[in-house]
């Protein structure tokens, strides 16, 4: 992406934004962010139902000519919860070029599209030399609304001015989407990460379709639009129109579950912004609530039903790949650790989930464990007794024993049942979404195929590089694609409500399940 690589080497994720601009800056026509904000005005479709506005910023995109809008369909739909899923979600889509006037209908009924709704354009450009492609401008939208009714089903379409879904040629445009309800109910959410643009891919995301899911966790690397993921911007690979095509890809599911994102390495892009990850912030609208929103805007949280979700950005805790090493000077772990403390005492809270990038414990002969999650936040998990982590950045499945302490505190057989409030922790890594495999030190061992070994060789990463560990914990491995289904049943107060998890081949064979039970408020 056009720094050197023996001064990349030396670079953070900011001083590789400054050299990036200084040097392509000429190119441009105005100097300043990447991302077009246009203002979202509009009005309500149902009580209390509006469309946010954003802040504007400069752009460094020339003015773009605009096509006739009866030409262009939009591609690349996905959703996002907003900070309350029970009353807001953002609907975010791409078109291919600059078009006038975009907007979403949104009804009850696909025949009741009548609420018209103005949306928000992102204009992303990336100018020749900053990787593989020649200039290339990237067009997004969004629309944020506000006031819908808890455990509804909404219908939607996007469009432009030129292109109404609306109209009944259009009709099979439209898209759903189902906000969560107002109280304890079933259902399941999926997970996975690094996904990429594959075949894989698709196979994994027609799997997740049919778990109807009511939404998905994907634990960093998202599209893989910088192969390297070093947070260098030595890789001359960098190709941003990868975007397009992983936008692409992943509509059949995003277009009517939430697609959570939490950001990896391989998402930080050095050309948008100091921090590498201005791409995303033009491609995603994820809730606001979290800590740090210039410099993390992947770190947030939400509850659907009895469970919290939060996620974090381990690209600030990270001995392994350092670019943005200490990015937050603290402020994300001490976030995080009054979120736990929230929603721990929260009545209406039953379990906490978490899930991020880089692992907190796995046996891979590539990335394995990161000493950095472990020094700043396994502690907090094991305090506020975390049900469940969720990691990618290694390719393939692995799930650990119950852990505290840096041992086992229980062996957890497939089919097991781990308590947290008195038992310690599960990890599960799910990076096996798309991209090429990895391996371990010892067999695979899965449903109907169990291996059981005493111990696993490994390495940590830590401030002073590897440290080579044999470790106990590794219960289950499986190095082929998959993802993670979980099950949530919520119980009457006192009894134990659980989360039912499984690990999901691409084949559909389940390979892992266990279950995670505590008293129900």
């Amino acid at each position: 992406m056009g720094v050197p690589e023996q001064l990349a080497d030396r670079m953070s994720m900011a001083e590789q934004h400054e050299y990036l601009r200084s040097r392509f800056s000429r190119r441009t026509m105005i100097r300043g962010g990447a991302v077009t904000l246009g203002a979202v005005v509009g009005g309500a479709f149902v009580p209390g139902a509006t469309a946010q506005a954003a802040v504007p910023t400069r752009s460094t995109a020339p003015a773009a000519q605009k096509v006739d809008g009866r030409l262009v369909a939009p591609f690349g739909r996905h959703l996002a919860y907003g900070n309350d899923p029970r009353t807001e979600m953002t609907v975010s889509w791409q078109v291919p070029v600059a078009v006038d006037k975009p907007f979403i209908r949104v009804g009850a009924h696909p025949w009741d599209l009548s609420h018209r709704i103005s949306a928000e354009v992102r204009t992303l450009y990336t100018p020749a030399g900053v990787g593989a492609s020649a200039d290339h401008t990237q067009y997004y939208v969004h629309a944020k609304l506000a006031g819908l009714k808890p455990g509804r089903t909404y219908y939607y379409g996007v469009g432009h001015a030129g292109f109404d879904p609306a109209e009944p040629h259009l009709l099979g445009t439209l898209g759903t989407f189902t906000t969560a309800p107002a109280h304890k109910a079933p259902f399941t959410f999926t997970a996975f990460g690094d996904q990429g643009v594959s075949y894989h891919g698709l196979a994994n995301d027609a799997l997740i379709l049919g778990q109807n899911p009511a939404f998905h966790l994907h634990a960093g690397d998202i599209a893989y639009a910088d192969p390297a993921g070093a947070g260098k911007t030595a890789d001359t690979g960098f190709d941003a129109r990868t975007w397009d095509q992983f936008l692409a890809q992943t509509e059949s599911v995003a277009k009517s579950v939430p697609w959570m994102v939490s950001y990896g390495n391989h998402d930080m892009e050095a050309w948008y912004s100091p921090n590498g990850y201005g791409g995303e912030e033009a491609r995603f609208t994820l809730p606001d609530n979290g800590p740090d929103k210039k410099h993390l805007p992947g770190v947030y949280s939400f509850v659907h039903g009895n469970t919290a979700v939060i996620s974090l950005d381990p690209n600030d805790v990270s001995f392994e790949i350092p670019a943005n090493l200490g990015i937050s000077g603290g402020t994300q772990t001490t976030w995080f650790e009054g979120q736990l403390r929230k929603y721990r005492a929260a009545k209406d809270v039953d379990f906490i989930v978490v899930f991020f990038h880089h692992c907190a414990y796995c046996t891979s002969t590539a990335h394995a464990s990161e000493g950095g999650v472990r020094q700043e936040w396994v502690p907090l998990f094991e305090k506020y007794q975390v049900d469940l982590v969720i990691n990618g950045h290694n390719h393939q499945y692995e799930r650990t024993d119950v852990i505290k302490g840096n041992t086992v505190t229980k062996k957890l057989p497939i089919g097991g049942t781990a308590y947290p409030e008195t038992e310690g922790v599960v990890y599960v890594t799910a990076g096996a979404a798309g991209r090429s495999l990895y391996a371990f030190t010892a067999p695979d061992s899965y449903e109907g195929h169990e291996h059981e070994v005493d111990s696993v060789a490994s390495f940590v990463n830590t401030k002073d590089g590897k440290v080579s560990e044999t470790v106990a914990w590794s219960r289950v491995r499986y190095l082929n694609y998959s993802f993670l289904r979980v099950d949530v049943t919520p119980a009457p107060r006192g009894r134990y409500t659980t989360l039912t998890v499984q690990g999901i081949a691409e084949t559909g064979d389940r390979i892992d399940h266990f279950t995670v039970a505590r008293r129900a408020k």
